[in-house]
């Protein structure tokens, strides 16, 4: 039975995971189950400072949708007013303003909190 402490080396996680599997079909309203599920989340705070993933940049969260979605820079020009607006924000020599933002998130269902992001424009290009 792992020892409940808390998870500061991989090997304290391969533990932790392992007691979860053990204890994975544990009824609820059972001590067991009361174990599980703090296990889970000492396993998941531990996940999180150690492989923690960063969100992506507003342009590359744009991109990762048109490719996920199958959406072309004409159809991102037809949502944000223009082809050659769109090739700006793309090429990041334009920010994307609120209006953009909401409209990607609205129509897109890209999360707001990754459009307003600030990001790097590129310079002289």
């Amino acid at each position: 039975m792992y020892e409940m402490k808390p998870i500061r080396t991989d090997a304290d996680h391969a533990a932790a995971v392992e007691e979860i599997e053990r204890l994975w079909d544990a009824e609820p309203g059972t001590p067991d189950h009361d174990r599980l599920e703090m296990l889970g989340t000492l396993v998941s705070a531990y996940e999180d400072s150690r492989w923690a993933i960063d969100a992506p940049d507003p342009v590359a969260a744009i991109k990762a949708r048109m490719e996920a979605a199958g959406y072309t820079q004409s159809d991102l020009g037809r949502l944000l007013g223009s082809r050659p607006r769109a090739s700006e924000i793309l090429n990041r020599r334009r920010p994307l303003t609120m209006d953009q933002a909401w409209t990607l998130h609205r129509e897109w269902r890209i999360p707001a909190d990754i459009l307003l992001r600030p990001y790097d424009l590129r310079q002289g290009t």
